[in-house]
């Protein structure tokens, strides 16, 4: 691992991450407002209508809705406009997924093809393939789907044992194998498949028309019970040679990067039912009464609606601001897509911050109903259930975890030598704070552990935790220093007051992750209490009321029915 010191990091700045600019959802225009509009009212007046009969696998009723979409220009957000889209980039595709992130299983059918089922053809399809494909995928007339887990081959998905290989006249590949848990499998016209070749793994486009090619039973699942999910059966499937998908042995690259920008499509989508579980935990805690009082009125019951907004926010913040960096390097140099994995690590700190938020968020929400939360008559009940695949989608959350630590020693860091001074607010000492405490861990693990680090995954969740903390913490800090630099702290005292808390908690979490490290690693007793005692006298002067803070915070939720912040 690369350790540097110098003097050159800046406590909002950053030597972790690509912080050449900052987009926070203040910043989207008019017309990328109307957009999120639009979406808004597809999914309440067309999709939320019809989830019974979606739930019930009405595949009639999904296909259409798709058709729909594609009128409504949101299946090509992603597309370049040559081939029907309307090429606005990740963070308005970001905003469209959180919108839909309202719809249950439709969002997911939604997000699949938008995503993992488009994105191949648009950065590694031929023209022939853009001309033929993306088109159909933009109007709806085609679904997508995307096969690359098999039964043996789930998070080490590049193992697969589907194969492909030449006919005997060199005019065609012919595939072999099954494809397990494959979303849209019912539905979808189209696939990129995975298969091993004898140059290495090489993605195919399939067609479902393809003889050879049939689906297992439908899946019985705990939740998005209206998103297909089948096994896809390759018997002797025979497809041309133009139906290559980039280069022959080069489908790693395919499904790495592509597989990048899903994790972090998903997070959007979990924000969006994050703050469809908030409004719902509100609208019901304002209705139902206890003891004479509303439920909104307890004080545990505000804790619980402040903490809940707190998360959406660190979510919010952190995912709009990973969308705005790579819209800016894909815009920065050709074939930039074939080097996404450079934003592997906060794709994958995404991925696991908004699914644990989103699982904690529906777990209070059905909490906040009571009995009424278990019954399927209330929504939050299926919340509930549809939010349990999100730890497991696009990696589990302990693969992502060892996608962000590894990605973390490879990187270069440097311990910032800033000197403490009265300038530095309370929130930017606590992000200074945490960032030595990352060093010190780093510093520690080379020293004692060096190159079998990467063998210790209890270090590497820790460590992975920790940058995902810190990540959060300045994603905030920044989004709130640059809206009270434009509206003024009058305006933007909610956004203030969940940055506090972000920071102050955030902190508090990497110390603990810390004192784990070292604790660990130092075996003398005397010497362990020394540095537990030396973290922990850093900053306990700067510890404030949170109690006080979230019950503003709280309150704010409450007057407005639902999550919002003000500014912008």
């Amino acid at each position: 691992m690369g350790i540097r010191e110098d003097n050159k990091c800046l406590v909002v700045g950053s030597c972790l991450f690509d912080n050449q600019s900052f987009f926070s959802p203040e910043d989207f225009e008019a017309e990328e407002e109307l957009i999120a509009k639009t979406t808004e009212q597809f999914v309440q007046s067309a999709i939320i209508p019809k989830l019974e009969r979606i739930e019930q696998h009405d595949y009639s009723v999904t296909r259409k809705l798709f058709t729909q979409a594609g009128e409504l220009g949101l299946l090509g957000v992603d597309v370049p406009e040559a081939y029907g889209g309307v090429s606005l980039g990740k963070k308005v595709s970001g905003l469209v997924a959180e919108k839909m992130g309202y719809a249950g299983s439709f969002s997911i059918s939604f997000n699949i093809h938008a995503g993992v089922g488009t994105l191949p053809y648009v950065y590694y399809g031929t023209e022939e393939q853009k001309q033929r494909i993306l088109p159909k995928l933009v109007s709806g007339e085609w679904i997508a789907g995307y096969a690359l887990t098999e039964p043996n081959a789930g998070s080490d998905a590049l193992q697969a044992r589907t194969s492909a290989y030449l006919n005997d006249a060199g005019t065609a590949w012919i595939l072999n194998g099954e494809k397990q848990w494959i979303t849209n499998a019912r539905i979808a016209d189209v696939f990129v498949v995975f298969a091993k070749t004898q140059l290495g793994m090489t993605a195919f486009i399939v067609e479902k028309s393809a003889s050879g090619v049939s689906l297992g039973p439908e899946e019985k699942k705990m939740g998005i019970k209206g998103s297909s999910t089948a096994t896809l059966l390759l018997e002797e499937v025979s497809i041309p040679v133009t139906n290559v998908l980039g280069e022959v042995g080069k489908g790693h690259r395919v499904a790495l990067n592509i597989l990048n920008l899903a994790r972090l499509k998903l997070a959007f989508g979990n924000i969006g039912t994050a703050k469809q579980a908030l409004q719902l935990s509100i609208a019901y805690g304002t209705t139902r009464q206890q003891f004479g009082k509303k439920l909104v009125e307890f004080p545990m019951i505000q804790e619980k609606i402040a903490n809940m907004a707190v998360a959406i926010y660190a979510s919010e913040s952190a995912a709009y601001r990973t969308a705005g960096v790579i819209d800016d390097f894909l815009h920065s140099k050709e074939e930039a897509s074939n080097e996404l994995s450079k934003y592997a690590m906060e794709c994958a700190i995404n991925k696991v911050a908004s699914s644990e938020a989103l699982a904690w968020i529906v777990d209070e929400a059905v909490q906040i109903h009571g009995g009424y939360g278990y019954m399927q008559d209330y929504e939050v009940e299926r919340l509930y259930r549809d939010a349990r695949i999100s730890r497991i989608f696009e990696g589990t959350n302990e693969i992502n975890r060892l996608t962000i630590a590894r990605a973390l020693l490879k990187r270069t860091i440097a311990k910032e030598e800033i000197r403490m001074h009265d300038e530095l607010s309370r929130n930017q000492q606590f992000l200074y704070y945490a960032k030595q405490l990352l060093y010190d861990a780093l510093e520690m693990l080379a020293k004692r552990i060096n190159q079998q680090v990467e063998q210790e995954q209890e270090y590497l969740r820790l460590l992975a935790d920790s940058i995902r903390d810190i990540y959060m913490m300045e994603s905030v800090l920044i989004r709130n220093q640059k809206a009270r630099a434009k509206h003024g702290a009058d305006k933007e005292e909610v956004k203030q007051l969940m940055t506090d808390v972000l920071c102050e908690e955030g902190y508090r979490q990497v110390e603990a992750a810390t004192i784990s490290i070292i604790s660990s690693l130092e075996s003398k007793e005397t010497s362990r209490r020394a540095l537990v005692d030396s973290i922990r006298s850093k900053t306990l002067s700067m510890y404030s009321n949170l109690v006080l803070a979230k019950r503003k915070i709280a309150n704010k939720m409450i007057i407005s029915g639902k999550y919002v912040v003000e500014g912008g």
